[in-house]
């Protein structure tokens, strides 16, 4: 009796599993743009009987599965494009696919899904008028939900407020005879804000304004296929020469770095001091709400060695989560959850706490290091950016390095960033979607967090026997005077594992008419010297010698390595190839006086042919942004 009873019980259970089995039903949301091209980062967000939040990959995918039969709502945001809504009915072990075009706007729509058939119910809404002195921008979002309202999702309209975005503009490096400047110095530049920057504004409908774009970040952006480094180098060198695509009289140089990847198990552990700005200034979606995210996708991937403190600064600066282990998670969640954006910004107090939690809990061999997320509003307490610099350049003698999360619009001091990051031997971020965060605090975060050289400077010489004038595309804040290459006091930039960084130089070979101003004959001299080309010597078929210096981490003593370009174009490989396209479409977005003939087509054009295998679509992206740029009107600038 007992053993039939088993059975019975048996076959209830699995009849049981098997109906919940049939009852569950799976969604998969496709996140594209209006072209159909696929947008990863975007937030996908299911609710109903379920709640359930994911980031759309590589692919604009993201599945929910397990889910129970019913309505749910399906909301997909991303910043810089209107919030897209629908309604849709589950049935009983569907597989429901959707597909969600994101697009510039105020546009939401509401779709019914009765089994197969959706029905669509489609609801326009009225845009803001932009301000009458300023045109749209994308720091002033027409339409978005209002902060702590739960049910109903009722659209609200935020008025227009004034652009307050800053950035510093260095202008182009002009070309330099090698007669008069035979030597090019420059510190190394690591940074990415301007390229996640510039397509914030693109995705926003709009072109960034000249001053925002720095060609050397934009470049950098991207991952070259540099060897790695072999012996105790932490860096290899690669160098290529060919001829210019926007100038075939001229030749390209390009010098390539690659930081030595380290593997995840001899990752150092990693004394972290978040300084989030939490004031009024960040109470908007693009900005607190993006770096919490951030912050718990790192806080996902530390360990029970690593230790993590968050202090926040607004009116005062406070200490939300003194250093806690990595392994206490739930503790270091519930102190992201809290943070709330309120008050004026007392920049300069909460930089001198996180730095003094930082000391106190400073690990020899670790990475030692402050995260400052903000929109760079410093209006309270210190507020000077030479007295924050010097405070920086003061702080970071401790071994405690500095890197910075630009986020928002509208408010973003990107001039005062950049500084901070330079002189606090960190890098500059700028985050503008949960992809991007992925990318800089979980992906890369080796090239971020951890530094194996630092002072990294680059110093170029030219031979006159086979080059007449030279420019350095980019770079332009990054150029030091000739004696700093050898003073060890000089500040320079740093290299992170993993990290390539790359420079290229526009050459005028000897003979060749330099694209500059003409200067008037001299009264007291000569300038024929000028003209003529040094005799070739022993080193006619040499076109330069690069010599870079580093220092280890934690050293003072900088060590010297060197290498040669030969005076032989080759054909364009794949390196050059794509960071010259990034290049060219780099000048024409700052309407360069030295672009010559370059072109947004010509970019796209030399950036598909070397995409190469592009696993992460990040080479994709860019094709697809410049070519939104492409068939943007051309403000103030030359028609290319």
């Amino acid at each position: 009796m007992r053993a039939r009873v088993s059975v019975l019980l048996v076959l209830v259970c699995l009849a049981t599993a098997l109906m919940v089995a049939q009852e569950h039903g799976t969604i998969i949301v496709k996140v594209t743009d209006a072209a159909g091209a696929v947008i990863p980062g975007a937030t996908v967000t299911v609710t109903g009987l379920q709640r359930r939040t994911c980031t759309s990959d590589q692919r604009g995918d993201c599945p929910f599965l397990g889910m129970m039969p019913g309505s749910y709502r399906i909301e997909v945001a991303l910043t810089g494009f209107a919030t897209y809504v629908r309604t849709i009915t589950l049935s009983s072990g569907q597989t429901l696919r959707l597909s969600v075009p994101l697009s510039v706007g105020s546009l939401q729509e509401t779709v019914t899904v009765t089994g197969e058939t959706p029905v669509v119910e489609t609801r326009r809404l009225g845009k803001v008028a932009a301000s009458p002195a300023a045109p749209p921008s994308p720091s002033a979002p027409a339409v978005g939900y209002s902060p702590g309202h739960v049910s109903g999702y009722e659209p609200y309209y935020r008025a227009p407020r004034a652009n307050r975005e800053s950035y510093d503009d260095a202008g182009d490096n002009p070309f330099r005879s090698v007669s008069a400047d035979p030597l090019s110095t420059f510190s190394i530049d690591v940074d990415t804000a301007s390229y996640a920057n510039m397509r914030r504004f693109l995705n926003s409908g709009s072109l960034p304004p000249t001053e925002a774009i720095r060609i050397e970040e934009m470049i950098n952006y991207f991952h070259y296929s540099y060897p790695q480094p072999r012996g105790d180098q932490p860096f290899s060198i690669t160098t290529e020469l060919a001829v210019a695509p926007w100038n075939t009289q001229h030749r390209l140089a390009l010098i390539g770095l690659q930081g030595r990847d380290i593997d995840a198990r001899e990752t150092p552990a990693r004394n972290l001091v978040f300084l989030i700005d939490v004031s009024g200034s960040m109470d908007e979606p693009a900005k607190l709400p993006l770096v919490q995210s951030g912050m718990r996708m790192l806080a996902a991937t530390l360990t029970a060695r690593d230790h993590v403190a968050i202090v926040t600064y607004a009116g005062h600066s406070g200490l939300v989560l003194p250093a806690t282990s990595g392994d206490r998670k739930e503790r270091i969640d519930r102190a992201i959850a809290q943070l709330s954006a309120g008050g004026s910004t007392n920049g300069g107090a909460g930089i001198r706490l996180a730095y003094q939690i930082a000391r106190e809990n400073f690990t020899k061999g670790a990475v030692n290091r402050v995260i400052l997320a903000t929109d760079g509003d410093f209006n309270v307490g210190v507020t000077d950016i030479n007295e924050l610099v010097q405070l920086i350049e003061h702080e970071r003698e401790s071994g405690v390095f500095l890197s910075v999360l630009g986020v928002g619009t509208g408010n973003l001091q990107d001039s005062t960033m950049e500084k901070l990051a330079d002189k606090g031997n960190g890098n500059y971020s700028y985050l503008d979607s949960i992809d991007e965060a992925h990318r800089v605090l979980v992906k890369e975060a080796g090239a971020t967090l951890v530094t194996i050289a630092k002072d990294v400077k680059i110093q170029v010489e030219f031979n006159p026997a086979t080059v007449n004038a030279y420019r350095l595309i980019g770079y332009e804040n990054r150029i030091l005077k000739n004696q700093d290459f050898n003073d060890d006091r000089k500040d320079a930039g740093e290299i992170g594992a993993g990290h390539s960084v790359t420079a290229i130089y526009e050459i005028v070979p000897a003979g060749a008419e330099p694209p500059r101003p003409s200067v008037d004959p001299l009264k007291y001299g000569s300038q024929t010297a000028e003209k003529a080309p040094a005799p070739a010597g022993k080193y006619g078929d040499e076109l330069v010698t690069v010599k870079l210096r580093y220092k280890a981490p934690d050293g003072d003593v900088s060590k010297l390595t060197s290498a040669v370009i030969a005076d032989r174009p080759q054909a364009i490989g794949a390196n050059l190839g794509f960071a010259s396209a990034v290049a060219e479409a780099g000048m024409v977005l700052r309407n360069s006086p030295h672009a010559g003939n370059a072109s947004l087509s010509s970019a796209i054009a030399r950036a598909r042919k070397f995409r190469g295998d592009d696993e992460e679509g990040y080479r994709a992206e860019f094709i697809r942004l410049m070519e939104v740029a492409s068939a943007m009107p051309r403000r103030d600038r030359t028609s290319r």
